[in-house]
């Protein structure tokens, strides 16, 4: 909390941003605080695949052939993500709603500071605060990356997102694995309807990767980061009790990105093939090996589809993580096999 009160957010800065953003602030300040107590905390990505998908756990995959397997995978350090179980608070926290209004402010300027807003309310999600209120500058955040993100657009000062001239034997894979995300994700934000129709000359947006996810127990929660910056919040299906999903930390397997698998029941001996009208999987698989705490050296675990939508928010699988289909297709077309981790945490 110390960064709060002597760096970016120190009192005098404060005061003086007050100063400046006054008049923005009295007209969104009311629809902010009213806001914060009526959102709920999930909403559904409004980003979707036209292309086929994987999937896997309906109880721990057995059978199912790699697609995508990048070169270099070596291994990083550590990610630190921005949110470490800060201290809840059962009250409204004053300091982070004036940092609200501050941010929304920043939304409403000509030109929009889009980025400082973010990196602000991204800052904010470190503090202490209520339920609301969390909920509040998730949603904020997921409403912002909507621009900066998941748009051609790319703001000044952004080091998230950049531009990139498309060279002459250039391939998309190749960019995607040298910025450390899925060339899926670069297809969709530059509307490139297939690889091979990359042009040399052409400049496209790219994202400085990787994206990574870190998942609460507790709350059936998987919220989506790209480095250290929030992106989204999903509703997730966790392991049954006695088969509970492992805390710890863990790394998306170079192999482990999966379209439709086949898969055999390791119960009942059943194999399921993905046009079987009664196919148990979603749409994707993503393969996962453990590597730090209860984690560790654990295999058999990924984050996988499922079409079930009343599943979401339960503990009903052998222990992998579950997620709506429309949903683990976006994370599938962000997570990079062997840099993207996977925090779970209680």
């Amino acid at each position: 909390m110390a960064r709060y009160r002597s760096g970016l957010y120190d009192r005098p800065r404060r005061r003086k941003r007050r100063q400046r953003y006054t008049i923005s602030a009295f007209v969104v300040i009311g629809a902010v605080i009213a806001s914060v107590y009526g959102y709920h905390p999930f909403h559904r990505s409004d980003h979707t695949a036209s292309v086929t998908l994987i999937g896997t756990d309906v109880e721990d995959a057995t059978d199912f052939a790699a697609i995508f397997v990048p070169a270099e995978a070596e291994w990083k350090p550590k990610v630190d993500l921005v949110e470490h179980a800060p201290r809840a608070t059962s009250e409204s926290n004053p300091e982070v709603d004036e940092l609200i209004t501050e941010a929304t402010a920043l939304t409403g300027t000509k030109p929009s500071r889009i980025i400082d807003a973010r990196d602000r309310l991204n800052e904010v999600l470190s503090m202490p605060m209520n339920g609301r209120q969390r909920a509040f500058v998730k949603k904020k955040l997921s409403g912002l990356a909507n621009k900066w993100l998941f748009s051609r657009t790319i703001f000044e000062h952004d080091r998230l997102c950049s531009s990139y001239k498309v060279k002459g034997g250039d391939r998309l894979r190749a960019i995607g694995r040298q910025f450390k995300v899925p060339y899926e994700i670069l297809m969709k934000i530059n509307n490139i309807s297939r690889p091979q129709a990359l042009r040399a000359g052409e400049t496209i947006k790219v994202i400085n990767g990787p994206f990574h996810a870190k998942i609460y127990r507790s709350a059936f929660t998987m919220d989506l980061y790209l480095q250290n910056t929030f992106v989204r919040s999903f509703s997730v299906v966790l392991g049954r009790p006695g088969m509970e999903t492992p805390t710890g930390r863990w790394v998306v397997k170079p192999d482990g990105k999966v379209i439709r698998p086949t898969w055999t029941d390791p119960t009942t001996g059943k194999t399921y093939e993905a046009q079987d009208p009664d196919y148990p999987l979603g749409s994707r698989w993503i393969g996962l090996e453990g590597i730090e705490g209860s984690a560790k050296e654990r295999t058999g675990f990924a984050i996988h589809g499922t079409k079930d939508a009343e599943e979401l928010g339960t503990a009903r699988s052998r222990g992998c993580i579950r997620l709506y289909d429309e949903d683990v297709i976006l994370v599938y077309d962000l997570l990079t096999p062997g840099f993207s981790q996977v925090v779970v945490a209680e």
